[in-house]
Order: C-alpha cells, then sequence, then structure tokens
C-alpha cells in the first residue's frame, strides 16, 4: 500500500522508517552518502541490497550485503568472484538497476524500503530514479535519503508531522493533480503544479502540515533535513 491517508482520516505521517525494526536498504551506484542521517539508515537496516557496482563502495564503508542486483555492468570482476553466491544477475535493459533491486525486494517480500546513493552523478540519472519512487509506491512503501533531505510520494490527503520553518518542495507528474495545502508559507489553494519548478521552495509555518489532494495521482515531497 502506497504510504497516505484518506480525507477523513488523516494520520501522522513521520519519518517512519527511522523507528521501524524491519527495513531493507537499497544502495544505488550514486554519490555514496556522507550526511548522518542517510548513514543512520544504512547503519540500522535489517539488509542491504546493492544495485551491481555499489558493492564496491559499501565493502570499503564496511558493510556486506545480501544481494547484489542488476546487469552487473559496471561491478569490478574480483567483486563478481567475491560475492558470487549473492549475484542476481538481470539483464533486462528495458529497466535500471534500482529498479530491478526494489522488485527483487517485493518478489522476497521486503517491502519497507529505504533508498540510497540513488542522486548525484549524472543529473539524469537522478531525475529518472526520484520520479521512479512513484512508481515504486504502487506496489512497496519506500523513502529516498540524500545528504541533504528526504523524498517521499503520497497519492492520497496526508499530514505529515516536521519542525517550523522546514523547507519543503511540492512535485507532481500529473498535470491534473490539484492540491490544497495547510501550514506551508506559500499557500496552495486547489492549484495544479504544471511544471517541476512550481512547487519548491516552499516552507512550514508550523510543526506539521497537510496535503489535500483532488485525486490519486502520485505527489513526491522532499523535506530538506
Amino acid at each position: 500500500m502506497p504510504i497516505g491517508c484518506p480525507r477523513k482520516h488523516a494520520i501522522w505521517c513521520s519519518y517512519i522508517f527511522i523507528h521501524m525494526i524491519d527495513y531493507t536498504v537499497i544502495l544505488a551506484n550514486g554519490d555514496f552518502p556522507t550526511h548522518q542521517e542517510p548513514l543512520k539508515q544504512l547503519d540500522n537496516a535489517t539488509r542491504i541490497v546493492c544495485c551491481d557496482g555499489a558493492i564496491e563502495k559499501l565493502f570499503c564503508y564496511g558493510k556486506e550485503p545480501i544481494a547484489i542486483v542488476g546487469d552487473m555492468d559496471s561491478i569490478p570482476d574480483h567483486y563478481i568472484h567475491k560475492y558470487s553466491n549473492i549475484i542476481h544477475h538481470i539483464q533486462n535493459q528495458e529497466i535500471n538497476d534500482l529498479t530491478k533491486s526494489v522488485k527483487w525486494c517485493h518478489q522476497q517480500k521486503f517491502n519497507n524500503i529505504v533508498i540510497l546513493g540513488a542522486t548525484g552523478k549524472r543529473e539524469d540519472h537522478t531525475l529518472g530514479n526520484i520520479s521512479l519512487l512513484a512508481t515504486y509506491n504502487l506496489f512497496v512503501q519506500a523513502e529516498m535519503y540524500t545528504d541533504f533531505g528526504i523524498f517521499r510520494v503520497l497519492y492520497k490527503d496526508t499530514t505529515f508531522k516536521c519542525y517550523k520553518d522546514q523547507h519543503i518542495s511540492i512535485f507532481t507528474l500529473n498535470n491534473h493533480q490539484r492540491i490544497t495545502s495547510e501550514n506551508l508559507l506559500y499557500p496552495l489553494n486547489n492549484l495544479s503544479l504544471p511544471m517541476l519548478w512550481c512547487g519548491t521552495l516552499n516552507k512550514t509555518i508550523s510543526d506539521s502540515f497537510t496535503l489535500h489532494l483532488e485525486n490519486n495521482s502520485p505527489v513526491i515531497v522532499y523535506f530538506c533535513y
């Protein structure tokens, strides 16, 4: 089920995975995290799954994965030999290694997922990975941590815990989605966000804020730490 709350039964939705006992970190092959928040997620994860060449960074950090998933086009040969028993070679070139890893986790019933290392390096990869969150949350619960904040997805009205003056940005993937907000410095009153920049650089004015959605189209919300 996607993260989100019906209009008549809005609940508090905080950084849910920080307090969860069982969750899986998927480490993508972008920039390895340096901020304490994503590193906390990595250190406390129940299990770690690596996208292909990300194993080299994870090994240097001192952690071991339970699986390495991807087309194996960016993993050094000595890691292929070292981890041959946990490599899941998926050649499908129509989806990227991050999507292959999320689908593999779903097949194993590892449905609470924190994605790390999915940003940085090539900007087209970064934009693609962020937008894919909307697809992933149709069948798993997934959030993406970077060195600057957290991306989360909602499909229904949701009230989030936050702190006053926290910077947030809102992105829609459907021009027909209209949003009404509560407790934002720049309020949304049944507004659509037709371009990616339209909902950026907002700020909270309380310790919670609510987004009301006109339909069930996905909305991606970014929270600065």
